[in-house]
Parts: C-alpha cells; sequence; structure tokens
C-alpha cells in the first residue's frame, strides 16, 4: 500500500478520436488538460475537491471514475489501495467528445503508478492493459497517456499501441457546442455490419490518413473522408453533422470529434484555423467555441506533488 501522505501531481490532454475513418483505431492528443494532486490517506477516507470544466456534475464518492481506476490498478498488482485526497482542475469538456473520460482513467492509472513509485513498476504496456481494462477501449487511453497520433489495436486480447509524430504543419481547432453527447447514444445508432465496400473505403483512407498527418497535410481532406459511422450518427447529432458538412464543402478537413458533438478541424496551418473559424461563425447559430489548439506530443505526466509546488514557488519568487 502506498504510504499515508504520499502526494503526486497528474496532468493528461485531451483527444480526438476516430479522426474520420480510424474509428475506434486512430487518437490524437490536444492541448486541452485536466490536472489533479492525489494524495494517500488512511485506509477507508475519501475526500474529492473538483474545480472547472463539468464540477457540478462529477460525484465525490466512490463512484468517481478516478478513484475506482487507482482501486482497479491497486487490485490488479496485489496490494490495498490506500485511502484517497483527491483535488482535481478540469480544463476538458464533458460529454463533448474530446475524451473526458478517457483522459479520467488514463489520470487514474498514472495516479497509481506515482504512488506505487519504489513497489510496482508500471511500465507502458501495463499502463495501457490497465487503462483499457477500466475505459474498455484503447483508442481514446492511448493518446492520453503517451501524447501525439496513436494507432490501437488489440493483439491476443492483449491493447498494444503505436505513437507516431504529427507534422508539424498540422494545426488543430475544435469547436464545441454547448450541448452533450453521451457516448453509448452515439454508438447505438450504428449498424452492425458494413459493406465490403464502404470497409474498403475507410481501410483505405485510414491509410491515407497516417500519411497525411505525419507527412502531407495537403491530403488532409481527402483522407478524412469516411463512410463507417459519422453519417450514421447524424440522426443523434444533425447541427453536428451539418457543421461538418458545411465546413468539407469549403475546403476544410473536418470531421466528428470522437462520439461529438464537437466537430474537429484538422487544418493545414494557422491561417486556416482562423478561416474555418469564419465559416463556422457564418453557418452556424454563434453556440459553437472555437478552441485553437496544438497537438500534445508529451501525453499524460505524474511528478510528486512537492516537485510541482517548488516550481510554482520559483516562478513566483
Amino acid at each position: 500500500m502506498a504510504a499515508a501522505g504520499r502526494s503526486v501531481h497528474v496532468r493528461v490532454p485531451a483527444t480526438s478520436a476516430n479522426l474520420g475513418p480510424g474509428f475506434d483505431t486512430l487518437g490524437l492528443a490536444l492541448s486541452v488538460y485536466d490536472e489533479l494532486d492525489v494524495t494517500a490517506l488512511a485506509p477507508g477516507e475519501l475526500e474529492i475537491e473538483v474545480t472547472g470544466t463539468g464540477a457540478d456534475d462529477i460525484p465525490r464518492d466512490d463512484s468517481h471514475l478516478i478513484v475506482r481506476t487507482i482501486r482497479h490498478c491497486f487490485d490488479a498488482v496485489g496490494r490495498t489501495a490506500p485511502g484517497l485526497r483527491i483535488v482535481a482542475r478540469n480544463g476538458i469538456p464533458h460529454g463533448k467528445g474530446m475524451g473526458s473520460s478517457g483522459a479520467a482513467v488514463a489520470a487514474g492509472v498514472l495516479a497509481a503508478k506515482g504512488l506505487l513509485e519504489g513497489d510496482v513498476d508500471l511500465d507502458d504496456t501495463a499502463l495501457l492493459r490497465l487503462a483499457t481494462e477500466v475505459e474498455g477501449h484503447p483508442d481514446n487511453v492511448a493518446p492520453a497517456l503517451f501524447g501525439g497520433l496513436t494507432i490501437a489495436w488489440t493483439e491476443n486480447g492483449a491493447p498494444r499501441h503505436k505513437k507516431l509524430l504529427v507534422h508539424r504543419g498540422v494545426a488543430p481547432v475544435v469547436f464545441v457546442p454547448d450541448r452533450t453527447m453521451s457516448t453509448s447514444a452515439a454508438r447505438s445508432v450504428l449498424e452492425a455490419e458494413v459493406s465490403r465496400e464502404d470497409a474498403v473505403f475507410n481501410v483505405s483512407r485510414s491509410a491515407l490518413l497516417i500519411a497525411a498527418l505525419t507527412q502531407s497535410p495537403d491530403l488532409l481532406l481527402s483522407a478524412t473522408e469516411d463512410k463507417l459511422h459519422q453519417e450514421r450518427r447524424a440522426q443523434a447529432m444533425p447541427e453536428t453533422f451539418a457543421l461538418v458538412s458545411a465546413l468539407r464543402e469549403r475546403g476544410f478537413p473536418a470531421v466528428v470529434s470522437g462520439a461529438g458533438p464537437t466537430v474537429l478541424v484538422l487544418a493545414d496551418g494557422p491561417g486556416r484555423r482562423l478561416e474555418a473559424a469564419a465559416v463556422v461563425a457564418e453557418v452556424s447559430d454563434g453556440s459553437w467555441q472555437a478552441l485553437m489548439l496544438a497537438v500534445d506530443f508529451l501525453g499524460g505526466t505524474v511528478r510528486p506533488a512537492a516537485d510541482v509546488r517548488l516550481e510554482a514557488d520559483r516562478d513566483v519568487a
């Protein structure tokens, strides 16, 4: 069990999964973050403080996703979970398709890694496995943990990932609406089977998307075409699909971010992001918030909380 009083600081990025054709496979880490300090307490104690995005809707009991994830990790390695004090500052929008639940799970496994340091070593393989056991699939937790562009798959029942660096010319912008969409609701409209033609189409576009994101951003419009899930989800979020269609008609590589309803544009330069924002202002009702972001290359981090406080004191001084 982690020693009472040990405290770690965790930072995890938002993510956008699917990226158009890469359904349940591709994910991208984005420069919006959740941060939290986790302190080990005496067994049975639990204190949770949350500020920021979605704070009013987050439970303060044993059902909290980070609490459940930390306890899962301790159980998995045969250790008794300590009591927990969690102080979280949320920047990732909740229920908007930017990987908030995946980020919470990633934060939980990283917190467990920090609390277990010196007793149990959780390497990258273990982190991804534990996170996938809680989240159910690796496409969001992989970029939240490791950053950059990730390809996630399952091999012999175990989750795997490959991290790729994104071309410096790729400039993401997300358009976040004021409404939410649950992942389960977005998945409920998908068909269990697809045609061979549509499957081949998405295989080709997914392969092209890897090349576009890593080498040739000029190919992003074609590379983000999809026939598996986005049109089928239109009935659940018509405003999102209408905005994606309007942007693509103007030449912008727009996709549904994760399960939606946020729209992601993978622009091929900062100037194009501003042009995309102008299009959204023109064709929408003004309820979409534009966030000009960068690709996060670092992924989730865990450090002793005392080190973070010391750096903050130095900055103030």
